[in-house]
């Protein structure tokens, strides 16, 4: 059972590794540690490394619809107010969209349209005038059909994050930056908190630097199979593309104010960003594994961030832009990259004790759903730190669980690994 003396030493300084820091300090606990591999908050290989996120509380389980208004309405407070963006979310199906994408939009509308908190917010979409009363600059042809929900928006990803770094530091937090934890430390023999000395009792560091605390909490992401092995395939990274584009002064004020916009067949995109004028830009699908990275045993993340996307995912841009904003349609692509993130079989996460060691906690799985709950995922770890076990079935260690496959229920496509995929020569 942890206490405000209890040392307690975070692996990863992403969504869930700062989150919980951060709860855990204002807790009161006074030996928090961060280790973080890269030398840079957002970290470079982090899914939280992005221009924005959103956040929007449609989920086929109301389970999570509880847990994104908590998390709204934490996004209005002092410290992640500034990067919350309650823009809405218009969320709709192309004219050639599958019946799996039909039934899961479906299925994000009745979670929410009964939902007390959206009343008065939710709009139904049937054409193209529709969305343009909605947004009237968009200028393609839009033969979709859903809905716009007003009470959704999106988060400023990566100035977020070094918010709540800031506010780590301020409250006492030892971030270690450029310190990537290489194993394991595990108590000895005769350590009678765990069967034949498996008490975690820290990491040791690529540089030899040995860290240790009473209980160490695992926040790797897609990287979590290289430092865990025995996670095994419940955990797996798949990755999707991500690309811009840069607009003029001009354009990216005629775009300000504009919904994040979803269909679910073909891609989102967000306002611009203020700062840049860049547009992003997301390409649907069900994802990419990559199981060389550990010789086929499982998908972990590449140890370094690659600047392509696959040629398939370049179309699909172009053609959600041509649905939407065909002006841009052929527009170059710029800062594509491949964003990484760490899925389960069933889409939950895994905030749990590792079965058969002692003193350490993973939390993981954030499987594309996560960055919106970055306010308040620190307090799922401190409950099970205080409690000393997981008393969510869902949110448990998933031993045996396979999340390498692609029958997810609210995503389209096939899963694809990256050595099967042909990198793009021309964007």
């Amino acid at each position: 059972m942890a206490d405000e003396n209890t040392s307690i030493l975070v692996v990863g300084g992403g969504t869930f590794g700062l989150s919980t820091a951060y709860h855990l300090a204002k807790a009161g606990y006074k030996s928090i540690t961060v280790l973080e591999k890269s030398p840079t908050i957002p970290p470079e290989m982090s899914a939280g490394n992005d221009l924005n996120k959103i956040v929007r509380a449609e989920y086929e389980d109301a389970f999570y619809t509880g847990l994104a208004l908590e998390a709204i309405e934490e996004w209005k407070t002092p410290l992640f107010a500034p990067y919350f963006h309650q823009t809405g979310y218009l969320l709709a199906n192309s004219s050639k969209a599958p019946e799996k994408s039909k039934i899961s939009l479906a299925k994000a509308l009745s979670s929410i349209s009964s939902h007390p908190a959206f009343r008065g917010h939710i709009r139904a979409v049937n054409s193209r005038d529709d969305i343009r009363s909605i947004a009237p600059v968009f200028t393609g042809p839009m033969r979709w059909t859903g809905y716009f929900n007003r009470y959704a928006g999106y988060a400023h990803a990566s100035g977020a994050l070094k918010a709540v770094y800031s506010a780590c530091c301020a409250l006492g937090v030892d971030v270690r930056l450029g310190e990537g934890a290489q194993s394991l430390l595990f108590g000895g023999e005769n350590d009678n908190d765990g069967p034949g000395g498996n008490r975690c009792v820290g990491v040791r560091t690529a540089s030899g630097r040995e860290y240790r605390a009473d209980r160490v909490v695992l926040a790797l992401g897609a990287s979590l199979p290289r430092l865990l092995p025995q996670v095994g395939r419940q955990v797996a990274a798949k990755a999707w593309s991500v690309g811009h584009v840069q607009l003029t002064p001009s354009e990216a004020s005629r775009l300000r104010g504009i919904p994040v916009t979803y269909a679910r067949d073909l891609g989102f995109f967000f306002e611009p960003d203020s700062e840049t004028g860049l547009l992003k830009l997301c390409p649907s699908g069900a994802g990419y594994t990559n199981f060389a990275g550990a010789g086929g045993a499982a998908s972990i993340a590449p140890e370094e961030s690659e600047d392509w996307i696959p040629e398939a995912d370049v179309a699909r841009i172009r053609a959600l832009l041509r649905e939407t904003l065909p002006e841009l349609a052929d527009r170059p692509l710029v800062r594509t990259k491949l964003c990484w993130c760490a899925d389960t079989a069933d889409s939950e996460y895994v905030v749990d004790f590792v079965p058969e060691t002692k003193g350490l906690v993973v939390v993981a799985g954030d499987s594309g759903h996560a960055f919106k709950m970055l306010p308040i995922v620190g307090r799922w770890v401190r409950d099970v730190l205080e409690k000393g076990r997981q008393d969510l079935p869902r949110w448990r260690w998933k031993e045996g669980s396979d999340a390498t496959g692609g029958d997810v229920s609210w995503r389209v496509g096939k899963v694809l690994d990256l050595k099967d995929v042909r990198v793009s020569a021309k964007l």
